[in-house]
């Protein structure tokens, strides 16, 4: 009789269990790929905070609390820079390292490596996992999503890599032959993947003078900027002119648009930035030092997150410029966030287009699809709207009174600090370290959702419709505009 209840019992276990496997597998299978794209990061998040509050040695004093040890999980993952504790006194070498990890995990991204290690092994990636990986495949067919993750992950050890050995040299008259290793690895890596952590207090401030040192800071913040496709575009197209072929291999309007966008907005901001601030941050400088500093103020917005110069002292022209800049970031594809050059590059050929009288977009020989049009009007818009929140989220929570706090330098600094996290910039005027507990929740959301694009979040938290509703077209009725 014992036996028998014995083997009923584990009977019924064994059905307990296959139900369990089989409800985990129905749900698995059930998640869309931006929810999965979406999940990625936010388990890297959860890990990553985990690690904070239960890895040893990671701190030279106290440990951070659950809500310091979510936002910098959440700054490094997303690749942002913005810091409640000073990174440079608060952690040990370890701890430093920890963070540079998670920094580089996510600059790349779940999506990557799970590529590169689905085709190590020899196996298919699955329809899903395609899906996620396949987009840059639809703008240029020649490049499939193996192939640009392989190139991704060389691209970027390769240039860290070298990036590193440049730092090196720059700061060994500094630091030694000893003292230079460190902080350059790290900063070779946070400046690629344009997270703006700095082993250093003070950032890249102390460093101003040393133009070698910011020319290879923005060499390497360009490049994590314009899109591992971009990246292997150009790569292909040289490659192609140096093997001297009868047809040569043709940019994308895509990586025509990136390059061209990046370099208006490099030169444009360098020139700005270097007149508002002439006579102010930049005021003792030499000419050359003036002009170097100038070209970085242009470029770190997009979005890197090193400073040469305090915001906190900038003038409001400075800083709100840098808010536009922030904003556009850098290109799709790429370490660096904002609405995208691309987006920013089709709303003014857009607006260029209807006031020439013309309905459709047309770039080097081509006409762009509608579809797309409509797609960057709705980055744009949904990221005002979030971004909007955000702001008016942080002057409810985190003035200390709202009538008697809310000045006009006041609300500057919030809104710096609002574009800064959605756009995973890391740029500061100051007020990251005196964030209230709803101030730092509030970044939070902003870091991981400018990570994941809006879009992007849009669609994993949406309900699925089925594909006959998806788009119904009822009769149609006018309305006046403008």
């Amino acid at each position: 009789m014992r036996a028998w209840f014995d083997y009923d019992s584990q009977s019924n276990e064994r059905t307990r269990r296959r139900n369990r496997h089989s409800y985990v597998a129905r749900a698995w299978r059930a998640l869309s790929p931006p929810q999965l794209f979406a999940g990625s990061f936010l388990t890297l998040i959860l890990l990553g905070t985990v690690g904070f509050k239960t890895l040893p040695g990671l701190y030279a004093g106290p440990a951070l609390s659950w809500l310091d040890a979510l936002f910098t999980a959440t700054s490094a993952i997303c690749v942002t820079g913005l810091i409640v504790v000073d990174t440079a006194t608060y952690f040990t070498f370890w701890g430093q390292a920890y963070i540079l990890f998670l920094i580089q995990i996510g600059g790349l991204g779940m999506i990557t490596f799970t590529t590169i290690i689905i085709s190590t092994l020899g196996r298919r990636l699955s329809v899903r996992h395609e899906t996620l990986a396949e987009g840059p495949a639809e703008i240029v067919p020649d490049i499939g999503y193996r192939d640009l993750a392989w190139a991704a992950t060389r691209f970027t050890f390769i240039t860290e890599a070298v990036g590193a050995v440049l730092l090196y040299l720059c700061w060994v008259p500094r630091f030694g032959w000893e003292g230079a290793p460190w902080p350059s690895v790290f900063h070779a890596i946070s400046a690629f993947c344009n997270a703006g952590f700095s082993t250093f207090t003070a950032s890249l401030m102390p460093f101003r003078g040393n133009v070698p040192l910011l020319c290879v800071v923005m060499a390497l913040i360009v490049a994590g900027g314009l899109g591992f496709l971009t990246l292997e575009e150009v790569y292909r197209w040289g490659h192609a002119g140096r093997a001297g072929r009868e047809r040569r291999f043709r940019l994308s309007v895509h990586s025509q648009l990136v390059l061209v966008t990046t370099a208006v907005l490099i030169v444009g901001g360098w020139g700005l930035f270097t007149v508002f601030e002439w006579g102010n941050t930049l005021a003792g400088l030499p000419l050359v030092e003036r002009l170097a500093n100038g070209l970085f103020a242009s470029v770190t917005p997009r979005t890197a997150g090193f400073n040469t110069i305090d915001y906190g002292e900038a003038l409001p022209s400075t800083n709100f410029l840098t808010i536009l800049f922030m904003s556009v970031g850098g290109s799709p594809g790429s370490m660096a966030g904002g609405v995208k050059t691309t987006t920013a590059a089709l709303l003014v050929l857009m607006a260029w287009a209807r006031l020439r009288g013309r309905m459709h977009v047309n770039v080097s020989s081509r006409t762009l699809p509608r579809d797309t049009i409509n797609r960057a009007m709705s980055v744009f818009v949904v990221a005002f709207g979030i971004v909007t929140a955000g702001i008016y989220g942080m002057t409810l929570v985190d003035f200390e009174s709202v009538f008697a706090s809310a000045t006009e330098s006041g609300f500057l600094e919030h809104m710096f600090e609002a574009v800064s996290a959605l756009n995973t910039v890391g740029l500061s005027m100051g007020a990251t370290g005196n964030l209230t507990a709803g101030g730092k929740v509030i970044t939070i959301v902003l870091m991981y959702v400018g990570r994941v694009g809006p879009l992007s979040l849009a669609a994993a938290v949406s309900r699925s419709r089925k594909r006959g509703n998806a788009d119904v077209r009822l009769a149609q009725e006018d309305v006046a505009v403008g």
